[in-house]
């Protein structure tokens, strides 16, 4: 069952980081050149994202902050300490490198790799990813997530 629950979730991380545009050779080849050429802003994106989709879906169950942010408004225009403290608040006795952190970031960043499918399908894709979040181990969640994240950070560079 957890291997299954790892595939789809492998699957939705591929299928959902290459439906934006073409799954051609032109898209990976494009993506190289924005990793060589933004290597280093990618690298300190990295972090915000992961924080910012954190937060994220933390504000949206835990409702500390009454603002209902984008995820692109929080990586994009907020300050990155005062993202810092806005998760470290919404997480409250949980710790940054929590299971209960991590689970938040995968909810995040699908959240946004999913945001333009259609809403029945977004929330079918969904459905999977909490499925996937309560079977799979942390390491498989850890791998998941930085990839996750790895392609959204990308989307920030275009």
């Amino acid at each position: 069952m957890t291997r299954v629950l790892t595939r789809i979730l492998l699957i939705l991380i591929s299928t959902t980081s290459t439906s934006y545009a073409d799954t051609t050779q032109e898209k990976t080849a494009h993506e190289q050149w924005l990793k060589d050429k933004f290597s280093t802003q990618h690298q300190q994106l990295i972090p915000i994202v992961a924080v910012a989709d954190m937060f994220f879906s933390c504000n949206k169950e835990r409702k500390t902050d009454p603002i209902d942010y984008q995820l692109k408004e929080l990586i994009s225009v907020m300050d990155k300490d005062v993202l810092a403290e806005k998760l470290n608040r919404c997480l409250a006795n949980d710790l940054i490198k929590s299971e209960v952190a991590l689970n938040f970031g995968l909810l995040g960043c699908f959240h946004e790799q999913l945001a333009t499918l259609p809403t029945q399908e977004r929330q079918q894709k969904m459905q999977l990813v909490k499925q996937a979040i309560t079977s799979l181990s942390r390491a498989e969640r850890q791998k998941s997530f930085t990839h996750c994240v790895t392609d959204q950070a990308i989307s920030y560079l275009k």
